[in-house]
């Protein structure tokens, strides 16, 4: 029907249309189909860096003002600037870095969420994962699967007893988008230890499987992929390999029965940046957190540059353009909701020339 009316006459006639509308929980798609169908990802959160050297004397603060059994988890949350009082540093992740003094226990829980620790600093803690224990080394990435009991404790280790602080990283803010968030505090401190600690990682971590085993679940059924171990990858493959120029030498952890990523919801990575590294840009639908191991350089988020040391810790938003520099041999851990993308047929990503 063609429109006869004013262009003054037309807006009125909308917006008495719109008020109407609304009474009976209506709006109209062509108001917001731009945005809801944007021509590219635009994300709402932002390009960000914690360095270590700043948190940390909060951190010790923390220690000395709440116990980790009145914190049930002694976290310091890393927000979003773009995302205050949202618990996320992306828009379906959460990270924070946890503290457990000597002495301490963590006290076991369980919940939906998805967890990783990645060990940043101070040896001698342990986390209990369904009844099996693991120490703690810096690097290693130790896995927390949805509904699994879990606790974490600082005994001490050959003699050794220092603080101890990992990065947590959750799905937290996906499982509150599906609101299927439930958790369980366990009947004591200390889950019962059912199996010796190694046991996963002898039976899962050399390419094998024990016969009898049915595989059930969905995550991996090794639960701490020490650093030693992807470290040593990393270095052989620098040697014997061309360098990725996006990349540097990049490898993906995997859950070793199917070769998928270790928790349905979360995917992992560790690279190696060779001293010197200049990369070419790269971006993609995951967003992304990444954690220094070692070394320092910078990371071009989108065109602001953030320089990087040992223990920092940065995001890079879905879609915005990443540039990787190394000053010396720089490694970087990073996890994101690639795994969700990839199920879903939404990841893409682009490796853009110079």
């Amino acid at each position: 029907m063609k429109n006869e009316l004013p262009p003054h006459a037309v807006q009125e006639a909308r917006r008495a249309l719109y008020q109407a509308m609304r009474a009976h929980n209506l709006s109209p798609l062509w108001e917001s189909l731009h945005t809801l169908v944007p021509r590219q990802p635009a994300p709402d959160y932002e390009a960000a860096l914690w360095r270590y050297r700043d948190i940390v004397p909060h951190l010790k603060r923390a220690g000395e003002v709440i116990t980790a059994g009145e914190a049930v988890r002694r976290v310091l949350v890393l927000e979003n600037p773009a995302l205050p009082g949202s618990a996320a540093i992306t828009r379906s992740l959460y990270a924070g870095l946890q503290l457990i003094l000597p002495g301490e226990v963590a006290p076991s829980h369980r919940h939906t969420q998805s967890a990783l620790r990645f060990i940043v600093e101070g040896k001698g803690a342990y986390t209990a994962v369904d009844g099996e224990r693991t120490m703690m080394h810096p690097g290693d990435f130790i896995l927390t699967p949805a509904w699994t009991w879990h606790d974490h404790g600082n005994p001490g280790i050959d003699g050794v007893s220092e603080p101890v602080v990992w990065l947590d990283g959750l799905d937290i803010p996906m499982v509150r988008f599906f609101n299927s968030g439930f958790a369980e505090n366990g009947d004591s401190a200390s889950q019962p230890i059912a199996r010796p600690e190694g046991r996963s990682l002898a039976a899962y971590g050399h390419n094998m499987v024990p016969v009898r085993h049915v595989h059930s679940g969905s995550s991996s059924p090794i639960f701490n992929y020490p650093y030693e171990r992807s470290r040593e990858a990393l270095e052989t493959l620098r040697r014997q390999q061309e360098i990725d120029a996006w990349l540097g030498v990049k490898l993906r952890y995997v859950n070793p029965l199917t070769g998928g990523a270790p928790m349905p919801t979360i995917g992992a990575c560790m690279q190696l940046l060779p001293a010197r590294f200049r990369g070419l840009p790269h971006r993609s639908t995951d967003g992304t957190v990444y954690s220094v191991v070692e070394g320092s350089g910078r990371a071009i988020i989108g065109g602001r540059r953030f320089d990087f040391a040992a223990r920092d810790t940065f995001v890079v938003p879905a879609w915005a353009t990443l540039v990787l520099e190394a000053d010396e041999d720089a490694v970087l851990f990073s996890f994101s909701d690639r795994p969700v993308l990839q199920a879903l047929g939404q990841l893409r990503e682009e490796f853009l020339p110079e």
